[in-house]
């Protein structure tokens, strides 16, 4: 297998974007996979690499990436060195992101042993609303799936609190990182752009619009999306594929770091479940 990490996309004017790829390079015409990482997320958080490494074995050519605003840098792709930038990610940029990643691997020379006929994005939680958003403007893109998907990012602002008319007052917001204790800092522009750019970010728009398969995958016992959104992704698209793994938590049983050299088992299951669905 091929595994090579880290490596950098530059365009002029934009953060640059790291990311990783896995394939077996004695293969050819590899169908591709991108996945996405959620809030506070990021490419090498815990057993991501053990899932990419699972594509690649299948077949897949497998890409995963960081997102230019998540907080981390070419140099440390690990954790959030970079709150600044951090304070500057929106629902915009991480569209655009995902929008050069794909334009990268449909460039002439990228690599020879894919098929730019099929591109398969996969988004981890926030990521979930955002691959789905890039599937229904992106006829590139010809098959989705969500795990762990939100539904909604509206709601998530909760504009009737105080947190909120403080956070308008004052420009900036923190979160608290429950495992790095970070206070990870918002600025108000996160909010404006979601307002600004509303219709397209809106999710049930999107997923009403999609007509390529949709696959959606979340645990029973999710503490963080509850499952109710799932249940929504699918009553918007009644086509789609709903696949639920019983008493799976957010992140499918994994935590960072991972030191084990196997799959957590509802993580093997989301994984084996993705892989038939886009074979």
């Amino acid at each position: 297998m091929k595994i090579r990490k880290n490596l950098v996309l530059k365009n002029v004017g934009k953060r640059s974007i790291v990311y990783d790829e896995y394939y077996d390079e004695n293969a050819t015409n590899l169908p591709i996979v991108i996945f996405c990482h959620g809030y506070k997320g990021f490419k090498d958080w815990g057993a991501w690499h053990l899932v990419a490494e699972a594509f690649a074995k299948a077949g897949f050519y497998f890409l995963k990436f960081n997102f230019s605003h998540n907080g981390g840098t070419i140099s440390e792709p690990i954790d959030f060195p970079d709150l600044e930038a951090f304070s500057e990610n929106n629902f915009s940029l991480e569209q655009e992101d995902l929008d050069r990643v794909i334009s990268l691997i449909t460039t002439e020379n990228f690599n020879k042993k894919i098929d730019t006929n099929k591109i398969y994005i996969i988004g981890h939680s926030r990521g979930g609303g955002t691959v789905l958003i890039n599937a229904s403007e992106n006829q590139k893109i010809k098959k989705v799936a969500t795990w762990a998907g939100v539904s909604d990012f509206g709601s998530r602002f909760k504009e009737d609190t105080e947190q909120f008319k403080k956070w308008k007052e004052t420009g900036i917001t923190y979160v608290e990182n429950g495992r790095t204790k970070q206070q990870m800092p918002h600025k108000f522009q996160f909010y404006t752009d979601f307002k600004a750019n509303e219709k397209r970010f809106t999710i049930e728009r999107a997923v009403n619009k999609l007509d390529i398969p949709q696959l959606i995958l979340h645990g029973t016992n999710d503490e963080t999306v509850p499952l109710s959104e799932a249940k929504a992704l699918h009553d918007w698209n009644t086509k789609s594929k709903l696949e639920l793994i019983e008493e799976a938590n957010h992140v499918f049983g994994a935590s960072h770091p991972w030191t084990m050299d196997k799959l957590p088992k509802d993580l093997e299951n989301a994984t084996h479940l993705t892989i038939q669905f886009f074979k």
